[in-house]
C-alpha cells in the first residue's frame, strides 16, 4: 500500500515538473514568436515611412514643375518689356515692378527648393530607411540563431535535471525500501539478537533454532549493508540533483533577466539611432526649406515695405524725361516788323486797366478765401481716403490656427477682409470719397493757373510806362 502511494506520489511530482518544463518551452516558442512580429512591425512601418516619402516626393516634384512653370509664363511676358531691361541694367525699378520681379523670383526660388526637397527624399531620406530595413532583418536572423542556442541549452538544463530528480527518486525510493526491509529483518531477529533459551529443548531443535537465528542475523547485516549502500546512493543523488536545480535556476533567471534583454537590444542595434538620423535628415529638409523661403519672403518683404509713391513719381519722370520735361516757353512773334515786345500802357488805354486790376484784385481775394477752405476740405477727403486705404486687414494668421474644429477656421477667413457684406461697403465708400476727392480736387486746380498769369499781366498793364 505504501509503494502505491509513493508511486503515485512521484507521478505526480513528475508530472508538475513536465507541466512546468511544457510552459517554459511554451515561453521560448513565444520569445521567438514575438522577436519576429516586433521586427515585421518595424520591417512594415519602414516600408510605410518609404512609400510616403516617395509620394511625397512626387508631389514636392509635381509642385516644383508647376512653379516653375508659373514663373517661366509671366517671366516670359516681361523679358520684352522695358521694365525688365532697366531691370537687367541696374534695377532702378518702380517699387510695384520691383515687388512684382521679387514675386516671381520667390516663386522660381520655391521650385528649385522643392526640387532640392524631392531629391533629398528620394536619394537620401528613403535609402537610409532602406538600409534601416535591410539591418533589421540581418540583426533578426543573427539573434534569431543566438536565441536558440541558448533555448537549446536552456532545455538540456531541463532534461538533465529531469534526469537527476528521477535519479533521486529512483535512489531514495530504494533507500526506503531497504530501510523497510532492514526494520523488518530487526523485527525478526528481536531485541536480544535472535537467541532464545534452548533449555528443555531436543538437541535437533536446538541445532534448528541457532541455524534459523545465525540465517536471521546474516539477512539483517546484508539489508543494513544493503540500506547504508542505498542511502549512500540517494544521498550523492539528492546532493546532485539539488546542485542541478541551483544551477538550472541560475541559468534561468540568467536567461530571462540578462540574456533576453541583450537580446532584444541585439535586435534593437542602431534601430533607434538610424531611424533617428533618417527624420532629423528630414527635419533638416524641411527647416532649410523654411528658413530659404523666410529670407526670400523677407527680401520681398522689404521691397513691400519700401512701396513709395513719391519715389516712384521721380522715377517714372525720370524714366521718360521727354514726355514730362516742360516744354520751352512761347516767345513773341513779332508782324511785319513790329518792334514792341512788351505790354504798353497808353493813356487812352490807362484807365480801362487800372479798373480791371481792382476788379481782379477783388476777384483773386475772393478766390483766395474759397481755395483755402476747398483745400481745407481737399486735405481732409485725401485723410480719409489713405485712411481707407491702409488698413491693417492683411494679418491672416487667425485662418492658420490649427483647432479640433473647421469651423473655426471658415469662421475667421469669412469674418476677416473676405467678408462680402463689409468688403461691398468698404468698396462703396470708398468709391464714394474718391469721387469726393476728385471733383474738390477739380474745383480747386480750375482757372488757377489762367488767374494768376492775367493777375501779373494787368499789374504790368496798371504801372506806368
Amino acid at each position: 500500500m505504501s509503494n502505491l502511494v509513493r508511486s503515485k506520489k512521484d507521478k505526480e511530482i513528475i508530472a508538475e515538473y513536465e507541466s512546468q518544463v511544457k510552459d517554459v518551452r511554451a515561453h521560448l516558442v513565444e520569445q521567438q514568436r514575438c522577436l519576429e512580429q516586433q521586427t515585421e512591425m518595424r520591417v512594415q512601418l519602414l516600408q510605410d515611412l518609404q512609400d510616403f516619402f516617395r509620394k511625397k516626393a512626387e508631389i514636392e516634384t509635381e509642385y516644383s514643375r508647376n512653379l516653375e512653370k508659373l514663373a517661366e509664363r509671366f517671366m516670359a511676358k516681361t523679358r520684352s518689356t522695358k521694365d525688365h531691361q532697366q531691370y537687367k541694367k541696374d534695377q532702378n525699378l518702380l517699387s510695384p515692378v520691383n515687388c512684382w520681379y521679387l514675386l516671381l523670383n520667390q516663386v522660381r526660388r520655391e521650385s528649385k527648393d522643392h526640387a532640392t526637397l524631392s531629391d533629398l527624399y528620394l536619394n537620401n531620406v528613403i535609402t537610409r530607411l532602406t538600409h534601416i530595413s535591410d539591418d533589421s532583418a540581418r540583426l533578426l536572423k543573427r539573434s534569431k540563431e543566438i536565441t536558440f542556442q541558448l533555448q537549446e541549452d536552456l532545455m538540456k538544463l531541463l532534461n538533465e535535471l529531469y534526469t537527476v530528480m528521477k535519479t533521486y527518486h529512483m535512489y531514495h525510493g530504494e533507500t526506503l525500501n531497504a530501510e523497510t526491509k532492514l526494520r523488518d529483518a530487526e523485527r525478526q531477529v528481536g531485541p536480544g539478537g535472535g537467541v532464545e533459551p534452548l533449555f528443555g529443548m531436543r538437541i535437533e531443535e536446538r541445532h534448528q533454532r541457532r541455524n534459523a537465528a545465525r540465517k536471521m542475523e546474516k539477512m539483517r547485516e546484508k539489508r543494513k549493508a544493503k540500506y547504508s549502500e542505498n542511502k549512500l546512493k540517494s544521498l550523492k543523488a539528492r546532493n546532485e540533483y539539488l546542485l542541478t536545480m541551483e544551477a538550472t535556476n541560475s541559468s534561468v533567471f540568467k536567461y530571462y533577466i540578462h540574456d533576453l534583454p541583450d537580446i532584444i537590444d541585439c535586435c534593437d542595434l542602431g534601430y533607434h539611432s538610424s531611424l533617428s538620423r533618417a527624420l532629423k535628415t528630414y527635419l533638416s529638409a524641411e527647416l532649410s526649406l523654411e528658413a530659404s523661403r523666410r529670407t526670400g519672403l523677407e527680401v520681398l518683404e522689404g521691397a513691400v515695405e519700401g512701396l513709395d509713391p513719391a519715389r516712384d513719381r521721380q522715377r517714372l519722370l525720370g524714366l521718360y524725361p521727354t514726355a514730362f520735361c516742360p516744354p520751352p516757353c512761347f516767345s513773341f512773334q513779332p508782324h511785319m516788323g513790329d518792334p514792341v515786345t512788351q505790354i504798353a500802357a497808353q493813356p487812352q488805354v490807362q484807365a480801362e486797366l487800372t479798373s480791371r486790376l481792382q476788379q481782379l484784385q477783388s476777384r483773386l481775394s475772393t478766390l483766395k478765401i474759397e481755395n483755402e477752405e476747398v483745400k481745407k476740405t481737399w486735405g481732409a477727403t485725401l485723410t480719409t481716403l489713405q485712411d481707407m486705404t491702409v488698413l491693417d486687414d492683411y494679418d491672416v494668421s487667425q485662418s492658420f490656427t490649427h483647432s479640433p474644429s473647421s469651423e473655426s477656421v471658415k469662421s475667421s477667413v469669412s469674418d476677416g477682409y473676405l467678408n462680402k457684406p463689409s468688403l461691398a461697403k468698404r468698396r462703396a465708400n470708398q468709391q464714394e470719397t474718391e469721387l469726393f476727392y476728385f471733383t474738390v480736387r477739380h474745383t480747386h486746380t480750375q482757372g488757377r493757373p489762367w488767374t494768376f498769369c492775367r493777375s501779373r499781366q494787368d499789374k504790368k498793364l496798371a504801372s506806368p510806362c
